[in-house]
């Protein structure tokens, strides 16, 4: 049996609230669980203390015995300091310029460094 730390979405249609439990890897999202390990409020300001709460010596437990967290609980776990934090990965491909910005970047950058340019020859 594989063991998973994730997210149990709970609360009211656009109102989300979340449990982070320990549950077998092939059970359904907001179905049966192991142990609540915490909660998670994304309604609340990210300075707000009751916005992640986690049980932090249920949590060792767990990962000594072998659960693997989720991406996003990974995160979570990683600013609390109770695993090194994940290593947060871009996707450059999906977030580069298209072809006719990057023409437009190249064309201000020529032009910004002409006037550079015609600035320090006066």
């Amino acid at each position: 049996m594989s063991l998973k730390i994730r997210m149990s979405r709970g609360g009211a249609k656009k109102r989300p609230y979340y449990s982070i439990v320990v549950a077998d890897s092939r059970s359904p999202r907001d179905g049966r669980f192991i142990e609540k390990l915490g909660t998670y409020n994304p309604m609340l300001d990210k300075g707000h203390p009751e916005r992640i709460t986690l049980k932090s010596e249920r949590v060792q437990h767990w990962l000594s015995v072998g659960a693997l967290p989720s991406e996003r609980v990974s995160r979570f776990l990683g600013d609390a300091g109770l695993t090194p934090k994940p290593e947060h990965h871009n996707r450059p491909q999906k977030s580069t310029p298209r072809a006719k910005a990057q023409e437009r970047l190249k064309a201000a950058a020529a032009a910004a460094a002409a006037a550079a340019g015609e600035s320090a020859a006066s």
